[in-house]
């Protein structure tokens, strides 16, 4: 976890997704303690309580918890959580949107399925 803050969105928001991120990538795994919110502001040059609001996010969508006088902990099946966050995002975000997009030029469903599988992967 030591990417580069972007002014792109709210440095709150950014500290969420990286440690989302970082849970995905199985840098930080389940029931494994997570950066301070101190050592967070440090390592960012970020204001702690900037650091804490993006850490209680994820508490407040039960990825993270708080062992009292430890610190924060990375939940069981916070990676799944994660996963099927994403997935919804993804629907809404994008695949709505392609089918509106694909109705609006009149190619079918089968066009598009058939554009998809010609496409390469991760391009």
């Amino acid at each position: 976890m030591h990417e580069i803050l972007s002014q792109e969105k709210s440095i709150y928001i950014q500290i969420k997704e990286m440690i989302e991120e970082d849970i995905l990538r199985d840098i930080l795994l389940e029931e494994e303690r997570v950066p301070s919110t101190n050592e967070l502001a440090r390592a960012y040059a970020i204001n702690p309580a900037t650091a804490a609001k993006g850490v209680n996010l994820l508490v407040d969508e039960g990825i993270l918890y708080k062992k009292r006088g430890i610190g924060m902990f990375v939940r069981t099946g916070a990676k799944k959580a994660i996963m099927e966050k994403r997935k919804k995002n993804f629907y809404d975000d994008y695949v709505k949107r392609l089918m509106a997009e694909a109705d609006s030029l009149g190619i079918t469903k089968e066009e598009l399925v058939a554009m998809i599988q010609e496409a390469p992967a991760g391009e």
